[in-house]
């Protein structure tokens, strides 16, 4: 039996419009896992692989020398990881669930070989590249021209708009350390950032979350804000 959850991811991912029968082989090859909150996915240079996120959040990042981190990219639901791997080899970046996630692993060695063999496959998965490096390029640049505030205002968006409540409330589920980690900062740092936010009346923080009272006003004080 095809899960229907995985079957919806794949359909809305970028593997929906592979050939028709190549996506039922992988689906039918795939194994779905449950995930943690916090759990470390993927490690620095660990064997390629592919998976689509069936729900959940994941952030990639890079871990410094001095043990500083940074963030690489987020994925979410029916987003694919890996794909980049399966074509260069293993990279060293890790990948943690920020959130409860199940994943689908894809057999690489079926995409892999479906891509030597056909160019439609083979231009589905350079067009994923693409989007990839695109995202890495915008991550980049938040990263490096931001100042430490704009950063945590972005991360701050990027977390509570895929962890959205139902009744409309923007959190995000992170501590201050967690946050440090995602900007490329230090607790101390962020800790006065959010003071800053607060003050502004632009959030509310808890031990473990941050409450985003003022949406448009908090994007504003994001590096991705239009200049006026």
């Amino acid at each position: 039996m095809i899960d229907p959850d995985v079957a919806d991811a794949m359909a809305r991912s970028f593997l929906g419009k592979l050939p028709s029968g190549l996506v039922d082989e992988l689906l039918a090859e795939g194994e779905r896992t449950d995930y943690p909150a916090g759990s470390i996915i993927y490690r620095e240079g660990a064997a390629p692989w592919a998976v689509l996120v069936v729900e959940g959040l994941l952030r990639v990042y890079m871990t410094s020398p001095e043990g500083r981190q940074v963030t690489v990219r987020y994925a979410r639901d029916a987003e694919v990881l890996g794909i980049a791997v399966l074509v260069g080899g293993p990279v060293n970046v890790a990948v943690q669930a920020l959130a409860p996630s199940s994943l689908f692993r894809i057999n690489a060695r079926t995409l892999t070989r479906a891509a030597r063999q056909d160019a439609r496959v083979a231009w589905a998965v350079a067009e994923e590249l693409n989007r990839r490096l695109y995202d890495t390029l915008q991550q980049t640049a938040v990263n490096a021209f931001g100042s430490v505030r704009q950063r945590v205002a972005a991360h701050l968006l990027d977390l509570a708009s895929a962890q959205q409540r139902p009744d409309g409330r923007l959190v995000a589920q992170v501590s201050q350390q967690e946050l440090a980690d995602a900007v490329g900062s230090v607790r101390e740092v962020v800790a006065r950032v959010l003071r800053e936010l607060r003050l502004a009346r632009l959030v509310m923080t808890a031990p473990d979350s941050v409450v985003i009272v003022d949406a448009a006003g908090l994007h504003g004080e994001s590096w991705s804000s239009p200049t006026p």
